[in-house]
């Protein structure tokens, strides 16, 4: 029999607006479950318990007063935020122990735009701290786990929205993608996962724009649900430094619209950085180029950008910036000591590094998005691995010292930060499996603007090669 759990975010949406389930009845089910399976998968650092029912009472009296005509699109669907975004009167921890004990006194833009849409906030989900990380571990709560193998990392940084999506722990979650922290988690836990175009979801009034590496985005299980969610998503406000192309309409037309024919890059190369790409990935990458011939689009090989395009030192001048992100979060100077080494490792490294060379990472990184962007002009889309390697272990990357774990992350992630410097919009789609039945996703990064192409690609993916019923061990209890 489908459960509440089953259903996908615009069901679940349809079936509140005829009135067939209840806000409460929705929110009462992820409730118990997290509080039944959450134990297992460390997808929440906060429960809002109470603040969810009272949302959910809320959107039931609407429910029941208002036109289905007049209900906003997501009325009575759970949708926990990663803790890296404020929610007045919850727990804000950006996954640091510094902030264990913050409580934020206002809602992000973002988060006022979900409770627009009428989604409930059901809680707060796992992130390492500050977003720092590939991988979602930290002090503030236990270890986020992969459903799929709770021995294995979910990735990161939103790796505990991931988890909780993967589990039936939440319809679908908001997420956010700086270096790759929405395609990662969605790749290791068999999920869609979309970073918008820069500048698509404005990051006011809290998070300064500096160079746009880090957006917003939808975790879901499906094509459909994410574009719901990035209507419900995409803002501007005055004085954001990077406006997006307009959008071609709502994005939920898309996922309905045939792609047509279209011309697309390929790579599973990493060039000059030499870091190997695992062979259940390279043959899932060739599996992806063969859909996609199947379905009567024309692949090309295309040299990769670290090489082609940002002279080689793509990885190091990334790293530059890297830190210097991850010094623009406040923390008292007498309180840095409980950061952890890596952050601990990258602020110093900010510190230290003259402003000159920061300012030549910068440039340098430019010079290449301008020569990527005219490389790729001819290509609707390029496709590649999401990630060097299938799901890894918990602790893989932190064993020895912040150096080591910061060249592990990047031998994992080596072909998604590109894209956050460029701003391209890029999803992850979740169409293979190891021999161990492990997710593979394959990532596929369009023009800029070009969310609607993604979304109308990636739907006729889903319908060839349908996904939604792959669900991990343990989903039913």
């Amino acid at each position: 029999m489908t459960q509440i759990h089953d259903l996908p975010a615009h069901r679940l949406a349809a079936m509140v607006r005829s009135r067939e389930l209840s806000p409460p009845e929705i929110t009462e089910h992820y409730l118990h479950r997290i509080e039944r399976y959450e134990p297992h998968y460390g997808a929440y650092i906060t429960v809002a318990s109470e603040m969810a029912l009272e949302q959910a009472r809320y959107a039931e009296k609407r429910q029941m007063g208002d036109t289905p005509d007049t209900l906003p699109p997501l009325l009575g669907v759970p949708l926990p935020v990663k803790d890296l975004d404020p929610v007045a009167g919850v727990r804000f921890t950006q996954g640091s122990a510094v902030h264990r004990d913050t409580v934020a006194p206002a809602d992000s833009d973002l988060v006022a735009r979900l409770r627009a849409a009428g989604t409930v906030m059901v809680g707060k989900t796992n992130t390492p701290e500050f977003g720092s990380s590939c991988y979602t571990e930290n002090d503030v709560a236990p270890p986020a786990r992969n459903p799929w193998n709770t021995d294995l990392s979910p990735g990161g940084s939103s790796g505990g929205a991931a988890a909780a999506v993967a589990a039936g722990l939440a319809p679908a979650a908001q997420g956010s993608d700086g270096g790759g922290s929405i395609r990662i988690p969605a790749s290791a836990c068999g999920l869609f996962g979309l970073k918008p175009t820069r500048g698509r979801i404005s990051g006011a009034p809290f998070k300064p724009d500096l160079l746009g590496l880090s957006t917003a985005g939808p975790l879901t299980r499906g094509v459909r649900d994410a574009a719901l969610l990035l209507d419900a998503m995409a803002f501007s406000r005055p004085g954001d430094l990077y406006p997006a192309p307009p959008a071609d309409g709502p994005f939920a037309d898309h996922v309905d619209r045939d792609p047509g024919r279209l011309r697309i890059g390929a790579y599973s190369s990493t060039g000059s950085s030499g870091i190997p790409v695992h062979p259940e990935v390279l043959a899932a990458h060739g599996e992806a180029v063969r859909l996609l011939e199947d379905l009567g689009h024309d692949i090309e090989e295309v040299p990769e950008p670290g090489d082609a395009h940002f002279g080689g030192a793509f990885a190091d001048d990334f790293q530059v910036v890297w830190a210097a992100m991850a010094s623009a979060s406040p923390v008292p100077p007498e309180r840095e000591g409980e950061l952890g080494p890596l952050n601990r490792w990258l602020r110093e490294r900010a510190r230290s590094t003259p402003v000159p060379v920061y300012i030549a990472a910068c440039a340098r990184l430019q010079r290449g998005v301008r020569s990527l962007a005219a490389a790729t002009a001819p290509y609707d889309a390029v496709l590649t691995p999401t990630l060097a390697l299938p799901p890894v272990p918990l602790g893989h990357f932190s064993a020895d010292g912040p150096e080591e774990e910061f060249g592990r992350m990047t031998a994992f992630t080596p072909f998604t930060s590109v894209y956050n410097v460029s701003g391209q919009p890029s999803v992850s789609v979740p169409l293979h499996r190891t021999a161990d039945g492990l997710p593979i996703g394959s990532m596929l990064t369009g023009r800029m603007g070009g969310e609607g192409v993604l979304l109308a690609l990636s739907a006729q993916l889903e319908r060839a090669r349908p996904w939604a019923h792959r669900v991990p061990p343990g989903w039913n209890g």
